[in-house]
């Protein structure tokens, strides 16, 4: 499509014999991030919600192993377009931060091109985030399942307070963040503790705008095929009136892109 532009490989960590594993890529995104993104989906994940709408980008053995040097060639050709659609790359998953040397040398090589850079993570192994990722990131696209710690270890199978620490770690370096909330009905609805993440997110200072997700069934079939089983069965989306009243709890504290 584009012609690739030509970028160095200097870090220790940018070697081209560095490998990651790959679930997939997306060469034209529009969600992830501002304008056109490229995103690329890693294998990997700490955490085993009970929503994951990508349970195949949660394990490691459904990744193709690629090269730094091999990513950054492909993202290449599209660099121009990307610039000229206002957009870069984001580098999801799964967890980017789940494969934190090749995450690493991936925005490292992106930011050579001179590319925008973001993450999309549940922070819960903001511990891998080492002053060289966080140096080369724009923007961290920031899930937080749940307020109440409680109910988070019920969704995810972990303790939340990682991801509030890393949270915190952004704010205190200004890295613009973008909330990302699931609503789903019987698990992550509780208005109360809503209201809670709301007014935390506010403090922060750093948090740009904040996106809450309406639970959808779009990612079932993928449990069947990995033989998962799936415990949102049944469950119905939210009903609109709560998805507006969630937005209007946001907005109140100052968040007024609120959508998805």
């Amino acid at each position: 499509m584009h012609m690739a532009q030509n970028f160095t490989v200097n870090s220790p960590m940018t070697i081209a014999s560095l490998t990651g594993l790959v679930h997939s890529v997306e060469s034209c995104g529009t969600v992830d991030g501002p304008g056109i993104r490229f995103i690329v989906f890693l294998a990997g994940c700490s955490l085993r919600c009970q929503y994951c709408h990508n349970p195949d980008t949660s394990f490691k053995r459904r990744g193709k192993e690629r090269s730094v040097e091999d990513m950054l060639e492909e993202i290449g050709r599209y660099a121009t377009f990307l610039k000229n659609a206002g957009g870069g790359v984001t580098i999801s998953g799964g967890d980017p931060l789940f494969q934190p040397d090749f995450t690493r040398a991936l925005l490292r090589g992106c930011k050579e091109m001179g590319l925008h850079t973001c993450i999309d993570t549940s922070g819960h192994l903001g511990c891998n985030a080492d002053d060289a990722l966080l140096a080369d990131t724009d923007l961290v696209l920031l899930d937080i399942k749940a307020w109440n710690p409680e109910q988070y270890r019920k969704v995810t199978g972990q303790p939340l307070q990682p991801t509030l620490d890393f949270a915190e770690k952004l704010a205190a370096r200004g890295i613009p963040m973008w909330l990302r909330y699931v609503l789903v009905p019987g698990l992550t609805d509780q208005l109360v503790d809503i209201t809670a993440l709301a007014r935390y997110a506010a403090g922060l200072g750093n948090v740009q705008r904040v996106d809450v997700l309406p639970f959808h069934q779009m990612g079932k079939f993928k449990w069947g095929e990995l033989e998962l089983e799936y415990p949102l069965m049944d469950v119905e989306p939210p009903e609109p009136e709560l998805t507006n009243a969630v937005r209007e709890i946001f907005r109140t504290h100052g968040f007024a892109d609120c959508t998805h």
